[in-house]
């Protein structure tokens, strides 16, 4: 089943990241595993756990405004290539890609009002567990 295929039968959130999906077909061997809209709470954090099958992908994604700082960390149980993207219209914008890591975090300081999504891939044999923190 292809990334396009898992959006078009997935929930509302694969629909509003469709391209994102699409991105996935293209990559070639990662498919859409899942798509997360964050969902922050009264405190401005957001904290999710998400398994990563092998050879899949996951995203945690949502709308920030241009000037929007938010400090992020993630621990992995096995190695993942991760990034933070964005879409302009056809092109992806990359301001973080690390490759092959368990763990890292940083600050994202939005430059546009965009949806952005942290993305893992899992190109081992076992799932990966990701943890996730986002504050803003």
């Amino acid at each position: 089943m292809t990334a396009l295929s898992v959006c078009s039968l997935a929930s509302q959130a694969c629909r509003r990241w469709a391209p994102a999906c699409a991105i996935a077909a293209l990559a070639g061997s990662a498919t859409a595993d899942s798509i997360v809209d964050i969902a922050w709470d009264a405190n401005a954090r957001f904290e999710r756990s998400v398994q990563v099958a092998p050879g899949k992908l996951t995203e945690i994604c949502g709308k920030l405004p241009a000037g929007q700082a938010v400090r992020w960390e993630f621990a992995a149980t096995a190695a993942v290539d991760f990034n933070v993207h964005y879409h302009v219209a056809k092109d992806v914008v990359y301001p973080t890609r690390l490759f092959a890591i368990n763990e890292a975090k940083d600050t994202l300081d939005t430059r546009i009002e965009q949806d952005y999504c942290w993305m893992w891939s899992n190109k081992g044999a076992a799932p990966a567990t990701v943890r996730l923190k986002l504050q803003r």
